[in-house]
């Protein structure tokens, strides 16, 4: 017996393995479909793995996100233990957990941007990263220095990763949402570099079109 689905326009099709009678809950579309309203770009990975047990090979986050979803506990457990999503959970997500507000910093970051697009193919967002306590200060001193000018801050952090680790989980978890973006040291009009570790003012770089 073959199950037809209908994932957000994606048709897909598997052998059913179910033998005890439940009824399934989800709706049906006018072909008599399984309707799941979902994007289904890693629902084909799903089924594969529902019909063999083969683990994926790409987009290995993106299958474990969907595979909590449906809560696929044998999917979930297995992809833990892949070094990507391990990686991902015990490596990055700790480590941005212990950043004082970061994903309220984040909506800040991209809410900043788009106001900078209007009739633009760039916009830049000028960020403020601090490693230690310590560093408050040299970068209060730094951020005077800016006229009128909007500056997110990140930081203090207590944990191993460098203000370069953390730009580039910044620029993770932008691009996560559609956007294109890069980041480089702040320089100002003066011509004065920051660049180093010891210095803390960056420009996230949003590409448009």
């Amino acid at each position: 017996m073959f199950i037809n689905f209908n994932v957000c326009s994606s048709f897909m099709y598997s052998e059913s393995t179910q033998n005890s009678g439940q009824q399934t809950k989800l709706p049906t579309d006018a072909k008599g479909r399984y309707f799941i309203d979902r994007n289904g770009t890693h629902f084909g990975a799903i089924l594969q793995f529902l019909r063999t047990q083969r683990l994926p090979t790409e987009n290995i986050l993106e299958v474990y996100q969907e595979a909590l979803h449906y809560d696929i506990k044998s999917l979930v457990k297995q992809l833990q233990d892949s070094a990507q999503v391990f990686g991902e959970t015990v490596g990055r997500q700790q480590f941005i957990a212990r950043v004082p507000n970061y994903q309220e910093n984040l909506e800040v970051l991209v809410r900043v941007a788009r106001a900078e697009a209007i009739a633009a193919r760039h916009s830049a967002v000028i960020v403020c990263v601090i490693r230690t306590e310590e560093d408050l200060d040299r970068c209060g001193n730094a951020v005077s220095n800016l006229e009128d000018q909007e500056v997110v801050r990140f930081g203090p952090w207590k944990a191993p990763p460098t203000a370069i680790d953390l730009l580039d989980c910044i620029k993770i978890d932008v691009e996560a949402r559609g956007y294109k973006v890069r980041y480089e040291p702040h320089s100002s009009d003066r011509g004065f570099l920051f660049k180093t570790n010891d210095d803390f003012l960056y420009k996230l770089i949003f590409t448009w079109w």
